[in-house]
């Protein structure tokens, strides 16, 4: 059981206003083959909630209509959705760029052998978890082996390929926070991240992103329990920076759910908070179809300084 969250109903948060829809982030399921603490998702082996072959076929629907240039898979681990192949395979068809969102440890689990190969194959761009360089504080922050397991994924996907400097596989690391505090600046982060993984395993990589923990489910949870969650909010609010506010992913982003429900970003969705353009109302992507969102509000809270806070933080890592 996991802590009551504080409400975050009321927010002085500045208004946001949709620019064109470029990006549509799918979350397949909350299955993982990990429970990692800084989890926003709060996925684990024991999650049931995967999207259907209906709507999968729906989002492929939506993104030949509305001409969606980018679809970013997430999860749990989106690569165990059983329509997880079919999905990118139909979208590499109709020429999207396709963003993985990978744990890296689901390259090594069994039944997934082939699965590095399929996403070379398909030109997936890989964006990929790895919360430290050190082993210690990884097996903490995501369970005991699975740093090791990390290195063994990433020199396979060195093997394929990916990571090459000039290459067309783009391999992308993600560093989280072990705990309330924001990250260090992105750019000596990556360059610290590709000596240490160069020079003790070999591997190489294209880009660090550096992301902060948002407030709210597992890692929300976790701020409650050690009473830490209106100082971490604070800690967002003192280190607001506006000019983050021009980069924010929400601004050409839509999120959808698992059961096909759409919101303004992957956070919202799991505060379950509406579609700004459609506020109060639960809105289903069926319903978006041929309809305009560019110039519409979208919802924010108080969680949204975790996306503006310093050097900002996105799915594509710090804004400025």
């Amino acid at each position: 059981m996991h802590a009551t969250l504080p409400l975050l109903e009321q927010t002085d948060f500045p208004p946001l206003y949709r620019n064109e829809l470029a990006v549509l982030q799918v979350n397949l399921g909350y299955l993982c083959n990990l429970s990692c603490t800084h989890c926003h998702v709060n996925a684990g082996p024991k999650r049931t909630e995967l999207m259907d072959k209906e709507t999968v076929g729906l989002v492929l629907a939506f993104i030949e209509k509305e001409a969606i240039k980018t679809l970013d898979l997430t999860g749990g681990a989106p690569e165990m959705n059983p329509h997880f192949r079919k999905l990118v395979t139909k979208a590499r068809q109709l020429g999207v760029k396709v963003i993985d969102r990978c744990n890296l440890v689901i390259l090594e689990e069994p039944g997934y052998e082939d699965l590095a190969e399929f996403l070379a194959a398909n030109q997936v761009e890989i964006t990929a978890s790895l919360p430290c360089y050190l082993e210690d504080n990884v097996d903490r922050q995501r369970g005991k082996g699975t740093f090791q397991q990390s290195i063994l994924a990433l020199q396979s996907l060195n093997r394929l390929g990916y990571g090459q400097e000039n290459g067309n596989l783009r391999l992308s690391l993600v560093f989280n926070p072990q705990g309330a505090t924001l990250p260090p600046a992105q750019e000596p982060l990556e360059k610290a991240y590709k000596a240490h993984l160069r020079d003790d395993y070999g591997i190489t990589f294209n880009q660090l992103f550096a992301m902060a923990n948002l407030p709210i489910q597992r890692f929300g949870s976790m701020l409650v329990s050690k009473g830490l969650f209106n100082d971490y909010l604070q800690l967002l609010k003192d280190n607001h920076c506006a000019e983050n506010l021009r980069y924010v992913m929400c601004l050409n982003t839509l999120s959808i759910d698992w059961q096909g429900y759409v919101y303004d970003c992957d956070f919202n969705q799991m505060l379950q908070l509406s579609l700004g353009a459609y506020a109060d109302q639960k809105i289903h992507l069926k319903q978006l179809f041929g309809r305009t969102l560019t110039g519409a509000p979208i919802s924010v809270r108080q969680h949204c300084y975790g996306c503006t806070a310093g050097q900002g933080s996105s799915c594509g890592g710090a804004l400025i």
